[in-house]
């Protein structure tokens, strides 16, 4: 007895133990190349290892954006923070957008009155890094233009003093300081206007931006955001940093870190202010440029009904249909056996009083009468059995053996009164 209840109480701590394992999600996410959103991501990753169970470590070397979907493809990564204006890949999911850039295009010197191919024809360029969403952004506008890659040439800093910039970069507070801090050594420095903010919606250059682009949205730079460069409102474009994994990447993984992240959403927004206020539980994917991993599309739908709640309404609803209409066919079939039992009924009711006028004193004449009368019903019944409205049933052999007993005592005169007539 005494080692039955050891090893009873050696089962229950092995259940308790059990139960209080955890198991650690391990990722590997891509080091960007651009300084801020490598910042960024190494912040939300020691965020994440220090406050959830998700160990999180980094590439060791920086990769551009297109190298960083490479990563994934091949397995070497899984988590990446890529701009969603990058070309579509079957092997790169999405798993949420975690803030949006502004596309900042702007120049040294003289106002430009038109965007067009002599603003960007023998001009350095600084586009951001090969491979980045900056980078591939101008090419397609230099592409637009009828621009040759020999007309104009890149630059890899904007410290070389570029005849025009080009880049995403998200616009915070923090962000704001460094940008007018770094401005204050390039007082000519303006930035370049797509239209004026009431053009939107005119079909005028930004229309058809976001004609082209719908991953795009419209935006305002307000006047004064940073200083002197923004001397009026610039109208511009706005795009998503989102968070891909690699497509085979565990639907639970990828759950558990999208409820992580909103969960350390404050503490995130604590880090970096005004960054990640867009950002909520129920965060938009319909503008991926990839399609949504399983795990993103499952916490998207956490809240959704089930199967069964989803049709027990139209079931319940269907259900009282069909008893409405099985109670209506026995209804209807009760009625119609009904209406026959009815008809049926009219020829009893003459042949018992044809019968009860049968006697002994009755008349040949008027016995060859009644015969006529009942042969006459019995020919009606047949009738309307052939047309169904009447059923051969019990009724109906009753009403024949009835009147087929008037006929024969009409046949015998001496026969006695039937027992129905007593």
């Amino acid at each position: 007895m005494k080692s039955i209840h050891c090893l009873g109480l050696a089962t229950i701590a092995t259940i308790a133990l059990a139960g209080c394992d955890t198991t650690t999600t391990e990722l590997h996410f891509v080091t960007p190349t651009e300084p801020v959103d490598r910042e960024i991501v190494e912040d939300l990753g020691r965020l994440l290892t220090n406050e959830s169970e998700i160990d999180v470590d980094f590439t060791p070397s920086a990769l551009s954006e297109q190298a960083a979907l490479d990563a994934l493809s091949s397995g070497d990564a899984d988590i990446a923070l890529v701009s969603n204006d990058l070309p579509f890949r079957t092997d790169v999911a999405t798993i949420m957008p975690l803030y949006p850039t502004v596309l900042h295009v702007g120049h040294f010197g003289a106002d430009v009155e038109t965007f067009g191919p002599e603003m960007l024809r023998d001009k350095s360029i600084f586009a951001g890094t090969e491979g980045s969403a900056s980078r591939y952004v101008f090419e397609r506008i230099a592409h637009r233009l009828h621009l040759r890659p020999d007309e104009y040439r890149f630059v890899e800093s904007s410290e070389e003093r570029p005849d025009l910039v080009v880049v995403f970069s998200p616009i915070s507070p923090e962000r704001l300081d460094e940008v007018r801090d770094a401005l204050q050594d390039y007082p000519e420095f303006q930035l370049i206007s797509m239209g004026a903010p009431e053009d939107i919606g005119r079909g005028t250059l930004v229309d058809a931006a976001l004609l082209m682009n719908p991953n795009f949205r419209p935006f305002v730079i307000p006047v004064g955001t940073y200083g002197a460069s923004t001397s009026e409102p610039v109208l511009t474009v706005a795009v998503d940093k989102m968070l891909v994994a690699r497509r085979d990447l565990p639907s639970a993984s990828v759950y558990y870190l999208v409820n992580e992240i909103l969960r350390l959403r404050p503490a995130m927004s604590a880090l970096r202010p005004g960054l990640l206020e867009s950002l909520s539980e129920d965060f938009d994917v319909s503008r991926s440029k990839y399609i949504v991993h399983a795990g993103a599309q499952a916490y998207l739908q956490r809240d959704a009904p089930s199967i069964y709640e989803r049709y027990s309404g139209i079931a319940e609803v269907v259900a009282t249909v069909v008893l409405g209409l099985v109670s209506a066919i026995f209804g209807g079939m009760r009625l119609y056996k009904m209406r026959r039992k009815n008809l049926i009924d009219t020829f009893y009711v003459r042949a018992i009083a044809l019968q009860r006028g049968i006697g002994e004193r009755t008349s040949d004449e008027d016995r060859q009468r009644i015969a006529g009368e009942i042969r006459e019903l019995q020919t009606q019944a047949f009738d309307l059995l052939v047309d169904e409205k009447l059923a051969a049933d019990e009724s109906f052999r009753i009403f024949i053996t009835l009147s087929n007993d008037v006929l024969r005592q009409l046949d015998d005169p001496g026969s006695a009164r039937p027992v129905s007539d007593a």
